[in-house]
């Protein structure tokens, strides 16, 4: 099999740093082009500089249709209008929020392949989920697809830094973030929208709400999202259910002991653990916002578009301390 030819737009930001380190290394990689306006003409790494002795990639004004893929890493309300400029024969894979919810006329399929593996495999376009979409609906599918969700549910979640994006504002410079906390987006956050379709989709009876309160923590990557609802069944049972579920997904992996953000960072996981108490359930997941939450998971899902081992590329090391 040849090797994928690969364009990056929008590739002077954090996802498509990411995907940089990612596909820099993947062996079926191919990058042809890394779109930036701003800074045409210059290294990769004058950017991203981690990367100085891993490639001397330029970086273009233009692209064009001599790919088998482009990821677009652009600003939410962009990927609309650059998806017209590509053949139809190029598979897109969009890091936005433009396509992720169901709509007249949207041909990209949701991007969760632990919800739509076999789909993603056949798709033409893709549109990847949201950080915190990901975490939390990889904690409450395994319940809504045995129609156990049958309560309200309360979302505690905390990101990192780099959630907010490369350009600095108020919120994420060092001297604000650092040694403090806040809230932001309460019960009103975006991807609450994509959380709920899903959740739907895999229980059509589904009434209730799902409350998120998002936290910004002092940290730069990684998103711990705790929740809670009421369910009957035990502990066990709950245990025996995500373990079923997740067994042929080589990401998600449910843990019997607490988890820490740290098992995750930098790898391509979730890990979830589960706690009752009386008929309180708690679900805990972690993942790294960057990877699973965006980078890692994009070049999962272009894995599968190309009938690749799902994680090839991805078997990455988590910082661990």
């Amino acid at each position: 099999m040849n090797k994928i030819k690969i364009g990056i737009i929008g590739g002077a930001g954090y996802t498509a740093g990411e995907l940089l380190r990612i596909l820099i290394h993947h062996p079926m990689a191919e990058i042809v082009f890394v779109h930036s306006k701003s800074n045409s003409g210059n290294k990769i790494y004058d950017v991203h500089d981690d990367l100085f002795g891993d490639t001397n990639l330029v970086f273009s004004n233009h692209f064009h249709n001599e790919v088998d893929v482009v990821f677009l890493c652009v600003a939410h309300g962009e990927s609309k209008e650059l998806v017209k400029q590509f053949d139809n024969s190029i598979k897109i894979i969009d890091l936005s929020q433009d396509f992720r919810l169901i709509s007249d006329g949207n041909s990209f399929v949701y991007g969760l392949p632990e919800l739509n593996r076999e789909v993603i495999k056949i798709a033409q376009h893709v549109a990847n989920p949201g950080c915190f979409a990901t975490a939390i609906q990889l904690a409450l599918l395994p319940l809504a697809e045995k129609k156990l969700l049958q309560s309200d549910v309360h979302i505690t979640c905390i990101t990192g830094s780099t959630g907010a994006g490369q350009s600095l504002s108020e919120t994420s410079h060092f001297s604000w973030r650092q040694n403090n906390l806040s809230v932001y987006k309460a019960f009103t956050h975006q991807h609450l929208a994509e959380i709920g379709q899903s959740i739907v989709f895999a229980q059509p009876d589904f009434h209730h709400s799902i409350n998120m309160i998002p936290q910004r923590g002092s940290f730069t990557r990684g998103i711990m999202a705790s929740m809670y609802l009421t369910c009957e069944k035990s502990l066990d049972d709950i245990q025996n259910i995500f373990e079923k579920k997740y067994e042929k997904h080589p990401f998600v992996f449910v843990s019997k002991k607490n988890i820490h953000l740290k098992q995750v960072v930098n790898t391509n996981k979730c890990l979830l653990y589960l706690e009752k108490q009386d008929d309180k359930l708690l679900i805990v997941s972690i993942i790294d916002n960057l990877l699973k939450g965006a980078s890692g998971q994009a070049v999962q899902n272009m894995n599968l578009l190309f009938g690749l081992e799902e994680t090839m590329g991805l078997k990455l090391k988590p910082s661990a301390f």
